[in-house]
């Protein structure tokens, strides 16, 4: 099966499928995204995220997704101390663990059509299923933050979550919540490990520190890890990234 690629929730979502599928295998994901979009878009005024952000719908009323990932940003908070907060300069975005965490339900929906080998990429973040068949794993080029013809390093991984957050093409979009201000000794921060969501988030949080942030990502548990590169040049890694150049 060909690579499928669909613009949802803001971004292209490519699906990489390697077993013998149909198009109609990957239905049931295209549907729950759409309906995530519809639901925790920050820019469609009648989204639940959005009523709830107005103060028209409480939480406790709100879809029990909504209030899932609304505990789970505030558990991602306080374990982040804050450098990961949906509700930075007082407006309510879960956006930084919603684009992880629908994908990783995507993910259990291509699961259950009997889907085992695939990739999925929505804008950056990555699920990795079983291998790249022929091969028996996927190897995946994190671009260099500055060198944008080059890749900084190669991932080689089965069944797991790869996530960066760095300026790239957007700029200064992720800033340190304390400070309201965008790091400038931190050019990117890649997280692998079994949750996207989580993966996302961790991300975020450890660029939004700065120079600070691989002292934070080596106390990660839980099988996340993590590589840095930071804007004197120097690349610093967990002990078990799966880094293979």
């Amino acid at each position: 099966m060909a690579a499928t690629v669909r613009h949802v929730m803001g971004m292209p979502i490519v699906v990489d499928v390697r077993d013998d599928a149909g198009p109609d295998a990957l239905a049931p994901m295209w549907a729950w995204l759409r309906w995530v979009d519809e639901t925790f878009s920050t820019y469609k005024p009648e989204s639940e995220i959005s009523r709830i952000g107005r103060g028209e719908l409480e939480v406790e009323d709100a879809d029990p997704a909504v209030q899932y990932v609304l505990a789970r940003c505030e558990e991602l908070r306080a374990e982040t101390g804050g450098y990961f907060d949906s509700h930075f300069d007082g407006s309510l975005d879960p956006s930084g663990y919603v684009k992880g965490w629908a994908v990783g339900r995507g993910v259990a929906l291509l699961e259950s059509a009997g889907l085992r080998n695939f990739a999925v990429n929505a804008g950056g973040d990555i699920w990795l299923a079983g291998g790249a068949l022929p091969d028996f794993e996927w190897r995946v080029g994190i671009e260099h933050p500055e060198q944008h013809d080059r890749v900084a390093a190669v991932v080689e991984l089965r069944d797991g979550a790869i996530a960066t957050s760095g300026t790239y093409a957007r700029g200064d979009h992720v800033v340190d919540p304390h400070t309201g201000r965008a790091p400038d000794d931190v050019l990117s921060v890649t997280v692998t490990g079994p949750d996207l969501g989580t993966a996302d988030a961790y991300a975020t949080a450890a660029f939004a520190m700065g120079a600070a942030g691989p002292n934070w990502t080596a106390r990660l548990r839980g099988g996340y890890e993590a590589l840095t590169i930071l804007a004197d040049g120097r690349v610093l890694s967990t002990p078990g990234f799966p880094r293979v150049a």
